[in-house]
């Protein structure tokens, strides 16, 4: 596994720095095959990623009407929820952008988490016409307590072995979410990880670092043969010891 950390004094310079990477995965995307598959993640980081990209500075600098989007995670809720990570994405990058509807795979979350995880297994298998699902770029997150997307520790969905979508329910908050199985992310062409902050410094060493404990450190799962950034600023690479 190729692991490379991108680590920068602080977090305008890190938002920068995956700014400039994912316009230089997408534009050799489309250059290679015509299209951009990008997989997002939730949460407040990268709402910051994608109001960048829809910035004066990014926003011509790819032709969007070729980039389709997929969701990573996507929390239990209606899209017009606050909580929904569709809903943050849609106000922060596609509107602003324009983006086509048909370039939107958004997880349809009314057809509850079983459904929707089996819908959007179905939906990712029929984009890559049944052949390898090879996302050009997945963008993922880090929470502070080691979990990436929504595999967290000590759910059954860490022991899926399928490339896939699916269900899992978080007994400590009482809710669903739906979430890319490890086997499905380890897939893609590029990770990003996108992790910022002194409260996330220990997280990150518990991945990249301790002993295998993927039960307790979940993030740990997304080890894969292509090539793995984690874009860091200073401050979240406190706890390494090689970096």
């Amino acid at each position: 596994m190729s692991v490379t950390l991108n680590i920068a004094p602080a977090e305008n310079e890190v938002l920068t720095n995956l700014a400039n990477f994912f316009m230089q995965v997408g534009t050799e995307a489309i250059t290679a095959k015509g299209r951009f598959s990008v997989s997002l993640s939730g949460g407040s980081s990268p709402k910051k990623l994608y109001e960048l990209l829809a910035s004066a500075e990014y926003k011509d600098m790819i032709d969007w009407t070729k980039v389709d989007f997929f969701f990573g995670d996507e929390r239990n809720v209606p899209h017009t929820d606050k909580d929904s990570n569709y809903l943050m994405v849609k106000t922060a990058l596609f509107d602003p952008l324009s983006i086509p509807h048909e370039n939107i795979y958004a997880v349809n979350t009314s057809s509850g988490p079983e459904g929707a995880s089996k819908e959007y297994t179905i939906a990712v298998l029929n984009y890559f016409e049944g052949k390898d699902q090879i996302f050009d770029l997945v963008l993922l997150g880090l929470g502070d307590n080691s979990h990436t997307a929504s595999l967290f520790p000590h759910t059954p969905v860490l022991d899926d072995k399928t490339a896939s979508v699916q269900e899992v329910y978080l007994e400590d908050q009482q809710v669903f979410r739906i979430t890319m199985t490890a086997p499905l992310i380890n897939l893609a062409k590029h990770i990003a990880f996108l992790v910022y902050g002194k409260g996330k410094a220990l997280a990150v060493r518990h991945v990249l670092e301790d002993d295998q404990d993927i039960p307790e450190f979940s993030a740990q799962l997304i080890r894969t043969d292509s090539s793995v950034v984690w874009f860091l600023d200073e401050a979240a690479a406190s706890e390494l010891a090689n970096k």
